[in-house]
């Protein structure tokens, strides 16, 4: 089973980019989007509908043209569900949950804390409240999957500039805390755990020429319960660089079981 997510920044202008292209060369059989920045009135047949997929969409209620987040898979869940019960975080379309059974798969964009205080303050509410809401699963005993844009590179070897960064949203020691908690908690970060000295990177801003010249950040992530990773259903975990389209490319992963 092929796992793909991937911050498309704009569903629409992605589809101007070769998105369903893309798709089809990925071949995955889940596909979990972020920022896909649409309304469902918004939805072209062809979004909705891709050939052997079904697709799942939470749309931001606050804000047009805004956050948004979208599944497409072949596997039909057993259910879905969107948002973790809050209406201060749900109002921004920013999950899609899918319980598939063996496992429950998040696809989440997390905020971006960079605009102004009242962000930063928001983004650690999100992490705060998430990680409740996911530990109550995993402490029923469920596997999760959380894959999606965090927002956060967590240690220096995720972005290319981490000294000029330490007080910029994204690489804050406080964001980082975070993602620090979630490994104490038992998630594991799948692409750490299969190349732990890789340097390599998931977002290039559009300034400076940044993905030309690999100034990246590593910020979207496969997080999963560590009873995932001792049953050997993961294969390998990736970053797939030779995917454009968006500022963000596609991470994945190989499960077998």
């Amino acid at each position: 089973m092929k796992l793909i997510s991937w911050n498309v920044n704009g569903i629409r202008a992605a589809v101007q980019k070769d998105f369903f292209k893309s798709f089809k060369q990925m071949d995955p059989d889940i596909l979990a989007l972020q920022e896909t920045k649409i309304q469902d009135t918004q939805l072209t047949e062809e979004m909705k509908h891709v050939p052997g997929y079904a697709s799942f969409w939470s749309h931001a209620s606050v804000k047009k043209g805004y956050s948004g987040v979208c599944t497409y898979t072949r596997i039909t869940p057993k259910r879905v569900s969107y948002g973790i019960g809050d209406q201060k975080f749900d109002n921004e379309g920013r999950i899609v949950e899918m319980d598939f059974d063996d496992f429950i798969l998040f696809n989440v964009y997390f905020p971006n804390g960079q605009m102004s205080d009242e962000r930063l303050q928001y983004k650690l509410d999100f992490y705060e409240k998430f990680i409740d809401y996911i530990d109550a699963h995993k402490n029923r005993g469920r596997r999760l999957i959380i894959t999606g844009d965090y927002n956060t590179a967590h240690n220096e070897i995720d972005l290319k500039n981490p000294k000029a960064n330490e007080n910029t949203s994204g690489f804050l020691r406080i964001e980082r805390d975070w993602l620090d908690r979630m490994v104490e908690r038992g998630y594991v970060d799948t692409y750490r755990h299969f190349h732990p000295d890789t340097v390599k990177y998931s977002w290039w801003t559009y300034r400076f020429k940044a993905r030309e010249r690999n100034i990246g950040w590593r910020i979207d992530y496969f997080f999963v319960t560590e009873d995932i990773i001792r049953s050997g259903w993961i294969k390998e975990a990736f970053i797939d660089n030779d995917i454009f389209g968006s500022d963000h490319c596609p991470v994945g992963l190989f499960l077998e079981f």
